[in-house]
């Protein structure tokens, strides 16, 4: 009998790009293969400046080049889907006829961006709460933030307006890959992906396209918009050895990946820490979220598949808190003139966190703001000198991290919504037990790790 058909789960995220391959078995769907590649692609902004956090495009694509070049050609040969996944918000802009060039490699077709801007992430902070507020009210259920792609192009228009001209299309990095793929002439992007952008009226599914008019943005470079689980083509070349004419997905947002991967009860609350950190839960069927968004809550409600919605406490401090705090004893050590790896740090300070079971130290820890309240940084308070050990503080930094996330959406809510369970996912999680021990202590409720639980693998999943 024929080998069965493979899916192809791609998920480009912060730090890494990741892919998944799935093939059918007799109790649905496994994970037969997966890889990832670091992007390293960060880079400096030079209209934005110390706020700007973009990434170099060019880099991405090479990781996911790599990724796919390290996958087995027997199985890419027998790919009949692709779901792709990745940061929400964010925007990259291209020129349409001129947005990759397909070039010849050792596993086969590839392609290579080519007018194509770096991309502003979910992480940028150029657009100021002063400047937000100058911006139109959108018809939008959730409110605008910095680092929303509509945000981003209000602020090239003002501040930078040459920058948009070379360009006549956007979209997130996600959906850059899809109409790359499938050569589409206008980018089509999810629900998922369009209200993370701002400006866009899920009930309607529809851009606030008067109101934008109306302050001159540029509607021109607005995708498309698509149903999550719908098809946006099917590769228009070989690529890696996948075969010419596999379906492409509409691209989809990682979040609602992450969660698509492990979630199957209602009953089930969803915390993820990576890059930065999410605590979810699903809503009633038929609920929808309301007409106006609350500025000050720190509850969204996400578009997640067949209509449903996840209500969200999305923080922008997660696995990024940990990565500055490792930086900023690396930097301290290199003043005193010893020079150790950050991986290495990472390690000592997770053992000697181990070693305490408890901390005074209260730190919280929002050194990135949080998008319902961007001016409140991070505070460290009830200082006592028996507790300033490394194991002391770093205790009381992992704790910080999910008590900030449960001030967001608070233990009594979840009970009161009907969770019994809550299901752990996400790498600054997986890698860190002092985390872990703190979810147990803080939860009142079974804990699970260990499932899939990877956007790749979900945005397979929903092919």
């Amino acid at each position: 009998s024929p080998a069965p058909a493979c899916v192809l789960g791609i998920d480009l995220g912060t730090t890494s790009v990741k892919a998944a391959l799935l093939v059918g078995a007799e109790r649905g769907q496994v994970l037969a293969e997966s890889c990832s590649r670091e992007t390293q692609a960060n880079t400096s902004s030079l209209e934005a400046g110390p706020q700007g956090v973009e990434q170099d495009a060019q880099r991405i694509i090479k990781a996911l080049n790599e990724c796919l070049a390290a996958l087995p050609q027997q199985q890419l040969q027998r790919v009949s889907h692709i779901g792709i996944s990745g940061q929400m918000h964010g925007i990259v802009f291209w020129k349409r006829a001129k947005g990759c060039q397909w070039t010849e490699g050792g596993t086969g077709p590839a392609f290579e961006p080519e007018e194509v801007s770096h991309l502003v992430t979910w992480q940028d902070g150029r657009c100021s709460p002063t400047f937000l507020s100058s911006l139109p009210l959108p018809q939008s259920h959730i409110s605008l933030a910095t680092g929303f792609g509509c945000a981003t192009v209000y602020w090239y228009l003002k501040k930078s307006p040459d920058f948009l001209k070379p360009y006549d299309a956007a979209g997130t990095i996600q959906d850059y890959v899809v109409a790359m793929l499938c050569d589409l002439k206008k980018p089509l992007m999810s629900v998922q992906n369009a209200a993370s952008w701002g400006y866009f009226n899920s009930r309607s599914k529809s851009w606030n396209t008067d109101i934008l008019e109306k302050s001159g943005f540029p509607v021109h470079l607005l995708p498309e918009v698509g149903d999550p689980g719908s098809i946006a083509g099917r590769t228009v070349c070989a690529w890696h050895g996948i075969p010419k004419g596999a379906k492409v997905g509409i691209a989809l947002g990682d979040f609602q990946c992450s969660v698509y991967s492990c979630l199957t009860e209602r009953t089930d609350a969803v915390l993820n820490v990576s890059t930065s950190a999410q605590l979810t839960v699903s809503m009633p069927l038929g609920f929808q979220p309301p007409e106006t968004p609350d500025p000050s809550s720190a509850v969204t409600y996400f578009p997640y598949f067949s209509g449903d919605y996840l209500a969200v406490a999305a923080s922008l401090n997660g696995g990024n808190v940990l990565a500055a705090f490792v930086g900023m004893v690396a930097r301290w050590m290199d003043e005193l003139g010893l020079h150790v790896q950050e991986s290495a740090i990472y390690t000592k300070i997770i053992t000697a966190a181990l070693a305490q079971s408890d901390s005074k130290l209260s730190i919280h820890p929002t050194i990135f703001g949080e998008r319902h309240v961007p001016e409140q940084l991070a505070s460290v308070s009830n200082i006592a000198a028996s507790d300033l050990s490394l194991g002391h503080v770093t205790r009381a930094l992992c704790r910080g991290i999910l008590e900030n996330l449960c001030s967001m959406l608070p233990v009594q809510h979840l009970l009161e919504m009907g969770v019994r369970r809550i299901l752990g996912s996400g790498k600054a999680l997986a890698r860190n037990e002092v985390l872990r021990q703190e979810v147990e202590r803080i939860f009142p409720f079974p804990v699970v790790y260990g499932k899939d639980v990877d956007a790749a693998v979900g945005a397979a999943m929903v092919m």
